[in-house]
């Protein structure tokens, strides 16, 4: 389909992710955008990590942005589009997570996935070290990781819901992610050096993504949570 073979094909992409959630977002009983200021700082200092992260990563051809997808404008080796991924991406899945827990239960039982957090920190911990020579493995795993340890320790009311938002999320990731890596499309938008991750992928996307979207998630929600209970 001519609409794959696009050069605004990314951008594309973070549109139609971002329409949905911005057209609910004055919905009365969500009411999200009244929880925006919240939101807006939550992303800025995820970004404060990512974005110096995908620079560095970029800069290592760790992984690489396909010139024929994206519309050319670059900030620091990194294209509009992926700026734009940690700002929209971010605000959906929050956006999920305020739906999740509009509709169904906000509390949930704690111990079990505090357990969760524990057995993935341990196995994540695992793989860092036996793949300590693969750059995104070591980096994405060990640091995710780290902060499962600390969210464990520390047992937030709010963990259930974390984990339940990060699951459902994980519908929308494999259709995004899908298309960036190439899985439904005849090439990738984003593609990765063999030799920096462990090769073992969902459709297309390197399973390390999927620790990329948790930690990603994690630091949004984790400070996102905390502005509310401040307040």
């Amino acid at each position: 389909m001519e609409f794959l073979e696009h050069h605004f094909f990314y951008f594309i992409l973070m549109i139609f992710s971002l329409a949905y959630p911005l057209a609910q977002s004055f919905e009365r009983r969500i009411n999200y955008y009244s929880k925006w200021s919240r939101l807006l700082p939550s992303i800025i200092v995820m970004m404060i990590l990512f974005i110096p992260w995908d620079i560095w990563f970029t800069d290592l051809s760790v992984w690489q942005f396909n010139s024929d997808y994206i519309c050319g404008i670059k900030f620091f080796l990194l294209p509009l589009e992926e700026w734009l991924f940690f700002i929209i991406i971010p605000f959906a899945c929050v956006f999920i997570h305020e739906v999740l827990n509009y509709f169904f239960n906000k509390q949930l039982d704690s111990g079990s996935y505090i357990k969760i957090a524990y057995s993935l920190a341990c196995i994540l911990a695992f793989f860092s070290v036996i793949y300590s020579d693969r750059l995104y493995t070591l980096i994405c795993f060990s640091l995710t990781s780290l902060s499962l340890f600390i969210l464990a320790i520390h047992k937030p009311n709010w963990i259930g819901t974390f984990f339940r938002t990060y699951f459902v999320s994980l519908i929308p990731f494999l259709i995004i992610n899908g298309f960036l890596t190439g899985s439904f499309n005849e090439t990738p938008i984003v593609s990765y050096s063999s030799s920096q991750i462990i090769g073992l992928r969902i459709l297309n996307i390197p399973i390390e993504d999927s620790m990329y979207n948790l930690l990603m998630l994690l630091i949004v929600i984790s400070i996102y949570e905390r502005k509310s209970t401040l307040k």
